[in-house]
């Protein structure tokens, strides 16, 4: 069943209707009811590509937040081939807030690593919703370092609301492995590149998105924090998120015009949850493209380029 979030009303309504006409239809209930069918078809797809070339950022955070929104490990399983996670930290132990291991992506071997926030009760808990305590980040740190030394491409999806703030994941040094995993996104010489599947939350997105080219979903949010960490720190009223999101420019169009991100992928009318494969297939193809545009350069150009590329966020629009 089609799980609808609130400012798509009326496309459901629409779209009740077409199943009960559809229903009446196969039962064969009703005459000539065929053309009825095909314009509130027509009618129902018309206000939903409109409503979703329209929306506000709030309703953008909505849609990157929707549970039926592909996660890490269909992207896995569509788009990449032998996949193996690996695990572990070698310091402390396993994190499955973040999964990673070599793969192979339309005939190249890779390095495949990025948040699954889970998708059941079950699996949301075991993957903590997605948000990555330190032995996440240092499994990363590792797998990374391993990329570099056998060559592989390093491709990070991102989806989180952020690292886990738990007293347990500071203590062990959650500040510290974040910016260890981001000096090495910095230090690699291997082409990296970072999709923003659904929330790019704080640290615990940039940990595994310092790469050479950031892209980003068509109605995914990317932000320092989340709209109601913004409002309870601003104005200590999480009622205050909506204006929040608006202000702090955290859309996919936001941050391209910012040049924080380099490439925005289309998502299905409806967003990735109405069509996931349509979605994963224009992510896997910005992916393909990216690495193909990184291919010429050797180690130290990459790592320049990555370099230039950060420092030169906020000196010019």
């Amino acid at each position: 069943m089609r799980s609808y979030l609130d400012f798509e009303k009326p496309v459901a309504e629409l779209e009740a209707k077409l199943e009960e006409l559809r229903a009446m239809s196969a039962q064969g209930d009703a005459v000539a009811i065929g053309d009825d069918i095909a314009r509130l078809e027509t009618k129902a797809n018309e206000a939903l590509f409109q409503l979703y070339a329209n929306l506000s950022p709030w309703q953008k955070t909505s849609v990157a937040r929707h549970p039926l929104r592909p996660h890490f490990l269909d992207y896995a399983s569509y788009l990449f081939e032998e996949f193996t996670p690996l695990a572990g930290d070698r310091l402390f132990g396993e994190d499955e807030a973040i999964i990673g291991g070599p793969a192979r992506f339309r005939g190249r071997a890779v390095m495949l690593l990025g948040h699954e926030k889970g998708s059941t009760t079950e699996t949301r808990i075991k993957h903590n919703f997605g948000m990555a305590r330190p032995e996440g980040y240092r499994k990363a740190v590792r797998l990374m370092e391993m990329a570099d030394r056998f060559q592989l491409p390093v491709i990070s999806l991102v989806d989180t609301a952020g690292a886990f703030p738990g007293l347990d994941a500071e203590e062990r040094g959650q500040a510290e492995a974040i910016a260890r995993s981001t000096d090495v996104c910095l230090s690699l010489g291997v082409p990296n590149v970072a999709v923003i599947i659904g929330e790019g939350g704080s640290g615990g997105a940039i940990a595994i998105a310092t790469t050479n080219r950031v892209l980003m979903l068509e109605h995914a949010i990317y932000s320092v924090i989340s709209p109601e960490g913004a409002a309870s720190i601003l104005w200590r009223d999480t009622a205050k998120a909506q204006e929040a999101a608006t202000n702090m420019k955290i859309t996919a169009q936001d941050l391209q015009r910012f040049h924080i991100v380099d490439q925005i992928i289309p998502e299905p009318a409806g967003g990735a949850h109405r069509n996931p494969e349509k979605a994963m297939d224009g992510a896997g193809d910005a992916i393909e493209s990216a690495l193909h545009e990184l291919d010429g350069l050797d180690p130290a150009g990459l790592r320049k380029a990555r370099r230039e590329k950060f420092l030169a966020i906020g000196r010019s629009l």
